[in-house]
């Protein structure tokens, strides 16, 4: 049975995340309290007839009875049953606007006479442990809704085999480091369409652009000696057990070179039949 646990930040699309589940098989339950948790694990895979993918939402939503999540989870490590946990992350101000756009009220605000951003850093703050130990984590900061099941059907409707999923993703340095990013190369160093005319309003998704960032000179060389380090680390990381694995392709604003290169190695990956997603999370900024 394959038994996800999906939790994290209100607002942050753990009821999209559980659509995007429910639509490949999952049979889903929406804010179980933890402590239920082991006792409908049990009860579940007792069950007969039932579809062999379960995911439950447990969230800051139950309040107090949050504070059993990890006595649930090692519940069920004792019992030897095997689980895997979904975080969904957002960052603050994208939280903070979602709410004031939706017109919403968070779960955790009225600790705060309605600050709806002291609430959400309590939670951050609540929620630091359950995300360390996450082994799953989806940030929805620029993801648009559409693509939050492609997401989800890459993590969990592929083969087992394919034990690690790969994110790819742009940005740009002037916007900050995306926290999310287990590795992040610099691209910076290499010649910018920026100065070029005709290429300064297109991105690299354009293929103009993306013909002369990996046309450079220091570009091939840069492509084949990057490529040959991913090569060689994957393996590694999938024998240590790596779920998630997001590889971050920086440059200044997050428009061309960023964006090609990750596009390069997105599409490097596909071919070589890893599970793997793309976002350029700055190139519309």
């Amino acid at each position: 049975m394959e038994f996800i646990i999906v939790t994290g930040m209100s607002g942050a699309g753990k009821s999209r995340a559980i659509d995007a589940m429910e639509d490949i098989g999952f049979y889903c339950v929406d804010n179980i309290p933890p402590a239920l948790i082991p006792i409908f694990y049990d009860m579940y895979s007792k069950s007969e007839g039932m579809p062999p993918k379960v995911a439950v939402v447990c969230d800051t939503r139950g309040g107090e009875l949050f504070k059993a999540f990890f006595d649930a989870t090692e519940t069920l490590k004792d019992q030897k049953r095997e689980y895997k946990i979904l975080f969904l992350d957002c960052d603050d101000a994208v939280l903070a606007h979602r709410y004031q756009e939706t017109r919403r009220k968070h779960p955790l605000a009225e600790s705060f006479k309605g600050s709806l951003q002291n609430a959400i850093m309590l939670e951050r703050e609540m929620l630091r442990p359950v995300k360390e130990r996450a082994d799953y984590i989806i940030d929805t900061s620029a993801l648009r809704p559409q693509y939050m099941k492609e997401q989800v059907t890459k993590l969990f409707l592929d083969s087992k085999e394919q034990s690690l999923y790969v994110h790819c993703m742009s940005f740009g340095f002037r916007h900050g480091l995306p926290p999310e990013a287990d590795l992040v190369f610099d691209v910076r160093c290499l010649p910018n369409p920026f100065y070029i005319d005709e290429l300064r309003h297109q991105t690299g998704l354009d293929k103009p652009v993306y013909e002369y960032v990996m046309g450079q000179p220091e570009a091939e060389e840069f492509r084949t000696k990057l490529t040959e380090m991913i090569d060689f680390l994957l393996p590694m990381y999938i024998r240590e057990g790596k779920s998630q694995l997001v590889i971050a392709m920086g440059c200044t604003g997050g428009h061309h070179r960023s964006v090609a290169f990750a596009q390069y190695m997105y599409n490097h990956l596909a071919d070589k039949h890893i599970k793997t997603t793309i976002t350029h999370r700055d190139i519309t900024k």
